[in-house]
Parts: structure tokens; sequence; C-alpha cells
């Protein structure tokens, strides 16, 4: 299994829902764009508004690299001013270097024990 991904829980900071709304599509436009190895990028809020999932699958960690760096340059700063992560969980396999650059959100591995991908 090469492929790996992480599901990103967070509290949208209040009054801040339509610039949570406002960066989400330029970050979506820009994984589209940029990022041929992203399998899934997914945003979910709760009917409030005030709970986000952020789903992400890559076909690899090199891919998922790519997105961490255009993360890094782009958007982090704002990102990190309209949401709070509450849980960051890691699937699949992701590499050493994947892992260090979500050091900061405090993710836990899971690790695959039985299933299938397609």
């Amino acid at each position: 299994m090469t492929w790996c991904a992480w599901l990103l829980e967070m509290d949208v900071r209040q009054g801040r829902e339509n610039d949570v709304r406002e960066l989400m599509h330029e970050m979506v436009d820009a994984t589209e764009a940029n990022e041929p190895g992203t399998l899934n990028y997914e945003w979910s809020f709760t009917g409030d508004g005030r709970v986000c999932h952020l789903y992400e699958r890559y076909a690899s960690s090199d891919a998922a690299m790519i997105h961490c760096r255009t993360f890094d340059a782009k958007f982090a700063a704002r990102f990190l001013d309209v949401l709070t992560p509450t849980r960051f969980t890691f699937y699949g396999s992701p590499s050493h270097d994947v892992q260090e650059a979500a050091a900061p959100f405090g993710p836990v591995v899971m690790h695959s024990s039985a299933g299938v991908t397609r």
C-alpha cells in the first residue's frame, strides 16, 4: 500500500464562516489545478457550519508532500487564522516526511489491518 490519507477535524472560529468558505474555494481550486496525485480533497461542515472535516487522500506520499509544500507556502497562515484544528488522523502509509510535515497538528497514525481499496 503506497497511498496515504488523512482526516483533519477543525472548529471554525466564531464569525469567520465566510472567510473559511472563501479560503476553502481557493484551496480546492489550487488542489484541482496543480495536484494530479490528489485522489480526494473534500471539505464537509456540520449543519451550523461550526465544525469542519477535511478528508484528503493521495496516490502516494510524494503527492501528499506536494500538497503540504503548497499549503505551507500559500495557505497555512490564513487557514490557521480561521480554523482551529482539533484532531488529525492518518490512514494508509504516510511516509516519515509526510508525518513530519503534519507534526504541528499532533496526528495519530491508524495502521491498516484489513480492507479494500480500489
